[in-house]
């Protein structure tokens, strides 16, 4: 199998899914390509590179207006042309989000937690306290108490200020005392990892044959890169944004993660230059072309440029 069968194949699989969540996809191609190139693009630029995927052009108008109202994108109107880019909210999301997809697994742990209490709180606040501390990792220890064993507590300040509590939600340190087989129990309770592993184990499998081919055939046209790109990152994202990305003690026998993010990373580095040569032959600002890459864009991954 080629790299070309394989990536038609991985799309018309992603193509025929019964709820194709286009927002989603448009998220990813700003995340993954076009915040590190400025931000901003021609409406009908993107619609050129969804239509790759299979979607309409209807459906993307229609999921950008969604976008919008959900406020992570703004329009900006020049002539009859309409330009998007990330709102300040979109952006701060979107920064959070790559220092967790792109960044290196950490490596060894303290033995100490991050608690987050919510007892003081009235019940809507404790609800979005867990949502928006869901995202960064965090598991429910019991209906007040959240914990994480390495947070980036940068991440965790910003996402309690966001919601109007940074001052309102006590923060505790606690250290293991025993790092038994009783701790790694309450990890697979409070984080659900079997699901995540399972979620792992899939991405592996759908994506590895890509790999394999690419290992074959090292030419790949700019658009089946920027397909390829697109996808892996969607589906890691995916489940990666589920991973609470806990020290190596705490996790099951065989954790598929690890295989994931050398996949996901190895075939990135495969792909990404033609990807972004697709990127500057057919995404459009309104001062011409995507600018280059950003310095922080050749960090993913612990450095493209190797």
């Amino acid at each position: 199998m080629t790299i070309e069968s394989a990536s038609q194949k991985l799309v018309a699989e992603f193509s025929s899914r019964r709820t194709l969540r286009t927002g989603s996809l448009i998220t990813t191609v700003f995340g993954d390509s076009i915040a590190p190139r400025g931000g901003t693009v021609w409406l009908g630029s993107l619609i050129t590179a969804m239509a790759a995927f299979g979607v309409s052009e209807r459906l993307v108008r229609t999921s950008v207006f969604r976008l919008v109202q959900d406020d992570w994108l703004q329009a900006t109107q020049i002539g009859r042309r309409s330009y998007y880019s990330l709102t300040d909210e979109g952006r701060g999301r979107f920064e959070q989000a790559t220092n967790k997809i792109y960044g290196q697994p950490a490596t060894g742990w303290d033995h100490n937690w991050c608690l987050v209490l919510l007892a003081g709180l009235d019940a809507e606040s404790r609800d979005a306290v867990k949502k928006e501390l869901g995202w960064l990792g965090f598991g429910i220890l019991s209906g007040n108490v959240l914990a994480h064993p390495a947070p980036d507590h940068a991440d965790l300040e910003t996402a309690l200020g966001r919601l109007g509590l940074a001052g309102d939600v006590p923060i505790l340190s606690a250290q293991t005392m025993r790092n038994t087989e009783a701790m790694r129990e309450l990890a697979q309770t409070a984080w659900n990892l079997e699901d995540i592993d399972v979620r792992y184990a899939s991405f592996v499998k759908r994506f590895r044959p890509l790999i394999a081919a690419y290992g074959k055939h090292t030419a790949v046209k700019p658009q089946t890169a920027f397909l390829v790109r697109t996808l892996l990152i969607q589906e890691y994202r995916k489940v990666l944004l589920r991973d609470p990305q806990l020290p190596a003690e705490l996790l099951p026998a065989g954790w598929h993660g690890t295989a994931a993010y050398q996949l996901c990373r190895n075939l990135y580095l495969a792909v990404y230059r033609e990807a972004d040569d697709y990127l500057s032959a057919t995404m459009e600002t309104a001062d011409g072309p995507l600018p280059p890459p950003s310095g922080a864009f050749m960090k993913r991954f612990g450095g493209l440029d190797r």
